[in-house]
């Protein structure tokens, strides 16, 4: 007898007036049409609601495309779905209070074909001041391990996998440069077996557009 599958969210919820990222606007979420509007439409006791949302595509849990680094990159449209969705994942867990993350505690072929998912504990700062400030992050030497050992797709529950203290973004440049998609800002990734997850993070199919919004999800 097979083993009932579990799906875990690692995706934070979208809410009105969130702020993902300092200095990129909230989501407005709103009616376009009501309820109370859609029944001048509609025959008695038959209602809708058509919502409306502006939003910059960097929020909440999103993923990143190889064209959000790269004008010549693949965008959200190209990606293909073998790279965002039900692909083998291990975890890789973070001291907390740990700031730079340089070396990787895996061997190569762990992580050949695979999801790379960082727990870095630092989602409980989610909608916090704290969250912006000394986040955990990857460095250049790392990202080039994780390309050289074959990951599929790399993600962090942390602000943003490169540090922000300079103009320069090593990780995504080599990442997204190898066609490897980030996902940013995850959550719940302590509930998440260190193996034998499947990982999907698919984006909206948006032609011209580099990053967007994930329903992210591990099966075990």
């Amino acid at each position: 007898m097979s083993t009932p599958r579990r799906l875990i969210d690692v995706s934070h919820t979208v809410e009105h007036g969130m702020i993902t990222y300092k200095g990129l606007p909230a989501p407005v979420i709103c009616d376009w049409m009501s309820r109370e509007q859609s029944r001048s439409k509609y025959s008695p006791g038959t209602e809708f609601n058509i919502g409306r949302i502006d939003m910059v595509a960097n929020t909440g849990t999103y993923i990143d495309s190889p064209f959000h680094r790269y004008e010549s990159g693949k965008d959200l449209s190209e990606l293909p779905l073998e790279s965002v969705a039900d692909i083998d994942c291990v975890v890789v867990r973070i001291d907390p209070g740990a700031t730079v993350i340089d070396t990787i505690p895996l061997a190569r072929r762990e992580v050949d074909g695979r999801a790379v998912l960082f727990n870095t504990g630092w989602d409980r700062h989610w909608r916090t001041d704290a969250y912006f400030e000394g986040h955990p992050h990857l460095t250049e030497r790392a990202a080039e391990w994780l390309v050289k050992s074959g990951a599929v797709i790399v993600g962090i529950d942390s602000f943003n996998i490169d540090s922000i203290s300079t103009g320069e973004r090593p990780v995504h440049s080599v990442l997204l440069g190898r066609d490897i998609p980030i996902v940013e800002h995850m959550c719940g990734l302590d509930a998440v077996p260190s193996q034998g997850g499947r990982l999907t993070a698919v984006p909206v199919k948006v032609k011209g557009f580099g990053t967007f919004p994930v329903r992210a999800f591990v099966a075990v």
